[in-house]
């Protein structure tokens, strides 16, 4: 986490009324949401909104998915050895509404991290966060092994190129043609998206991902569109923070090559 975020995130905690100082999904030790972080999309007022300490996310009480999981990932970030939590665990904090571990027991979908473990290596608190069903979806196990797995690397190498990155993921559902799994109903998605921010001291660059939720070969070069495409996919304006007269462009990007140079 950036110096930056972290005297963001103490001030709204410390000038915060003790009224609001949660989000009230997660309880009082939830830490304070700064609407105003790069990362974060448009927050409505129906979402729930799950605030950890890596990552943040709205969370879909009907689907028991989240919506959109949004964080930022640093080369500080990127270097720390904290190890791979052991396993997967509801969040006892949030008292809704989530799946179950046994929901995704013999169904033969992976449990698809959105914020990835690898990318909270850095606090051991936000790595045992990143195994909270919460921030979990029934994902195929190839695309969660294979081209997911190759864009989660590609993020934190341009994380310790760029110095940081911004990032929001989740999955998409548009004909839930894979229904759901488990006595909750967990909704299966359709596939998935993730976007990703970058700024290199002057410009802003975009770059977005589509995924769809099976076993065909899906290289990650292949899977780019812009921000704008996600948009219009999933129905949330994505990085709502970009200035307003830059936006639409730094949204319309698309291209690969520009972060690879």
């Amino acid at each position: 986490m950036s110096l930056l975020r972290r005297l963001l995130i103490l001030t709204v905690f410390v000038l915060a009324p003790m009224g609001m100082l949660a989000q009230g999904h997660r309880g009082m030790g939830e830490p304070s949401l700064n609407k105003g972080l790069m990362e974060i999309p448009a927050i409505r007022s129906s979402d729930v909104v799950l605030v950890y300490n890596g990552f943040v996310i709205n969370y879909n009480t009907e689907r028991l998915i989240p919506n959109w999981v949004a964080y930022e990932l640093t080369a500080e970030e990127v270097a720390g050895q904290v190890p791979r939590a052991r396993g997967f665990s509801m969040d006892l904090d949030y008292k809704d509404k989530q799946a179950m571990r046994e929901d995704y027991s013999n169904t033969g979908w992976d449990k698809g991290h959105m914020a990835p473990s690898a990318d909270m290596k850095w606090s051991q608190t936000a790595m045992n966060e990143s195994f909270y069903l919460t921030n979990i979806c029934p994902q195929n196990h190839d695309l969660n092994g294979k081209a997911w797995h190759s864009l989660e690397k590609y993020v934190r190498d341009w994380a310790v190129k760029f110095g940081s990155v911004w990032v929001v993921c989740g999955p998409y559902v548009y004909a839930n043609s894979y229904g759901t799994i488990g006595a909750r109903n967990v909704v299966v998605p359709d596939g998935f998206f993730k976007a990703v921010l970058r700024y290199d001291g002057k410009n802003y660059r975009s770059i977005a991902f589509v995924f769809e939720n099976n076993s065909q070969s899906q290289p990650v070069k292949s899977a780019a569109v812009s921000v704008n495409d996600v948009e219009a996919l999933v129905g949330y304006d994505l990085f709502t923070n970009l200035n307003d007269r830059i936006e639409e462009s730094i949204e319309a990007q698309s291209s690969w090559d520009e972060w690879l140079k």
